[in-house]
């Protein structure tokens, strides 16, 4: 019992975010992720005035509501998601898009690693500001 106790007292006394793994990591490798998006390259774009493809232009992602880039015909689904993209939504969109929002247009399957997520994400945050 003295063992469960000391656990238990032990446990407390971290902070909460230490007892959680991290959705996205701010940790990444921008140049292995650079690497790591060209096949996302087929479809989006990352600089300033970059041309919309297959999918939006992605620079200015951070921080703006998921489905208003202007001159993007994106899915009624994402446009009424209520999502505001950041490091820890564009990780869960990038695991699996379809799982975030049902209805999606994007054909991806996703990505399941999360060192390669990571490191995308630290590339877009570079490169899309």
């Amino acid at each position: 019992m003295l063992r469960v106790s000391l656990l238990a007292s032990a446990l407390l006394a971290l902070p909460l975010a230490s007892l959680v793994a991290p959705i996205a990591r701010a940790d990444g490798d921008p140049d292995m992720g650079k690497r790591q998006f060209a096949p996302c390259s087929a479809c989006h774009t990352v600089e300033d005035g970059g041309a919309d493809k297959l999918g939006p232009n992605l620079h200015g992602v951070f921080g703006r509501k998921a489905g208003t880039k202007a001159g993007f015909a994106y899915s009624d689904a994402l446009k009424n998601s209520g999502i505001t993209w950041d490091a820890d939504k564009i990780n869960t969109w990038i695991t699996k898009p379809a799982a975030l929002v049902p209805g999606t247009k994007m054909a991806f399957l996703g990505i399941s690693n999360d060192a390669v997520r990571a490191n995308i994400i630290a590339y877009l945050q570079a490169a899309t500001k």
